[in-house]
This record gives C-alpha cells, sequence and structure tokens, in this order.
C-alpha cells in the first residue's frame, strides 16, 4: 500500500504578538487524537442515551472526520500549522517553531490512513503516529469496554511512512511501563524500535508512554533505548524531552474549547527545562 505525498503549500504568518505568548521554556502545545471515524450520533439527556454513547466510545478516542476537519480548519485561520513531534522539536531547537503544533495519533488505527491522511494533506498538516509494531492488523484488545478497532498492518504502517508522516513506537503490545518488570521494559521499548527500523527502514525518533503512563524507570528505559524524545499526557515533575506533555482532543472539543485549551496549556503543563529544549535524537539509526 503507498499514497503520494501531497505538494506543500506557504504557511500563513504568524503575528508577533501571538508568538510572544509562548516562552522558550514553556511546554509546546502537543494535541492526542486517537481514531479517526463515523460513530453514531446518540442525541438527548436520558440514561438511555447517556449509556449509549458511553458503549460506542467509553474511552473517548473517536473523533469523526468531520469533527477533525473542523478542528484543523481552526487553526489554520489562526496561521497555526500541525506537524509531528520531531519536526515541531527540531524547529523549536532553532528557534522556528511560532505557528507550529504537535499532532500525534496514538494506537496506530487503520483509519488514520482514510479517516485523518485525507483531512491533514487538506490543511497542509503532518502528523506522528505511534504505532504497535507488536501487534500489526490486530486490534484495541487492551479496551476491554469499547468496540474493537483495527490497526494499521505492516503495509498500512509503510504507507503512513511514504505518506510523509513520522512513524513513532507506541510499545510493542501496548503496556503500562509502570509495572512492567525489566525484560518488559528492554522488549517495549528498545525491541519496538529495532522492528520498526526493519519495517520502514528508519529508526524511529519518538516513543509515546501506553496509557500516558510514565516513572522514572520507564523514562531511563525510553532514553536508553535510543529514542530522542518520548510523548505522555501529564508527566508532572519528570516533564522534559523524554516525558512531554500532551492535551487530548475528543469528539467534545469545539473550536470554542480548543481556544481555552491552548490558552491554559501552558498553565497547566510544566515548562520543559532549558538544558532539554534541544533534543538528542538519533533518528537514522539504532544506539
Amino acid at each position: 500500500m503507498s499514497v503520494d505525498p501531497a505538494p506543500r503549500r506557504a504557511v500563513a504568518p504568524v503575528p508577533a504578538a501571538r508568538r510572544a505568548r509562548h516562552g522558550r521554556g514553556a511546554p509546546p502545545w502537543v494535541l492526542t487524537y486517537h481514531s479517526v471515524t463515523e460513530v453514531t450520533r446518540v442525541t438527548g439527556p436520558t440514561r438511555a442515551t447517556r449509556a449509549t454513547r458511553a458503549t460506542e466510545d467509553p474511552y473517548r478516542i473517536t473523533v469523526s472526520p468531520d469533527r477533525l476537519d473542523r478542528q484543523l480548519r481552526w487553526l489554520r485561520e489562526r496561521g497555526l500549522r500541525g506537524v509531528g513531534v520531531g519536526e515541531l522539536l527540531r524547529a523549536r531547537a532553532a528557534g522556528r517553531d511560532a505557528g507550529l503544533v504537535g499532532l500525534t495519533f496514538d494506537d496506530g488505527y487503520a483509519d488514520f490512513l482514510t479517516g485523518a491522511l485525507p483531512l491533514l494533506r487538506r490543511h497542509d498538516c503532518t502528523a506522528t503516529v505511534f504505532v504497535l509494531p507488536g501487534r500489526p492488523g490486530g486490534d484495541n484488545a487492551w479496551d476491554p469496554l469499547g468496540p474493537r478497532k483495527p490497526l494499521l498492518t505492516e503495509a498500512g504502517i509503510r504507507a503512513v511512512a511514504d505518506a510523509g508522516m513520522e512513524v513513532g513506537s507506541h510499545g510493542l503490545l501496548h503496556r503500562d511501563l509502570t509495572t512492567a518488570d525489566e525484560t518488559a521494559l528492554e522488549r517495549e521499548s528498545a525491541a519496538s524500535r529495532r522492528l520498526l527500523a526493519e519495517l520502514t527502514g528508519r529508526a524511529p525518533e519518538g516513543f509515546c508512554y501506553p496509557y500516558g503512563a510514565v516513572d522514572v524507570r520507564a523514562v531511563a528505559a525510553v532514553r536508553a533505548a535510543g529514542y530522542g524524545y518520548a510523548c505522555a499526557l501529564d508527566p508532572g515533575p519528570l516533564t522534559g524531552r523524554h516525558a512531554l506533555p500532551r492535551v487530548h482532543i475528543g469528539a467534545a472539543d469545539t473550536c470554542w474549547r480548543l481556544h481555552l485549551k491552548r490558552a491554559l496549556h501552558p498553565l497547566r503543563r510544566r515548562a520543559l527545562p532549558l538544558e532539554e529544549t534541544t533534543p538528542a535524537a538519533t533518528p537514522g539509526g539504532i544506539r
């Protein structure tokens, strides 16, 4: 499976006043998506309809293509462009990240190719897709309450890379690294990186902690595996290049909610340590 890359368009300039709101130490704004597909619309305040919504998407991981389209349009209308996290960090280190927003898609759902990729192209955006090389063509068995969603096959993962998206590791099997023993830590971090390097021809620069769960051992294992950065959700005092904070984006996030989340992000998340604003990545090989 292959996808032809789309031509790039000029990026709208970002006003100086808007750029000034984000200092060098402020955490970069990185958005977290998962599945992008249509879901059955259920309306009404009754207990039955609330139960139906919870059954359809109990973990709030699904965004419809229409919602994603509107969210990306909102970014572009404000002079912002979504990019993969590796590109964002390199631009940040060079002082050229004004107007860039990190876009990430966790779990490697197969609907990325049909639901998200065409919209990213439409709005001249790229993204990081965190995949599970130990579950190619499988499903989200780790979500016991939700509907089964197919994951990218090996061909699908290569198609994502061929389309110009950054492919990162989400571990081997979607295990919580904070409860893993040393052998499992090595497999989820280092072994998954080796598998993705074999699959795509390029060692992944980024890692994403399953469930957003991170501790000192997990950070140490991911750093030792050679990743240049890693994403969490709200890593608190561990915040740094290998525990980047992100913001969950769901189906309920209207343009107004995006505005609020952007404004509150630097207030709710810790700043990155200044010595970690330059990523020490090894994207071209395994170390």
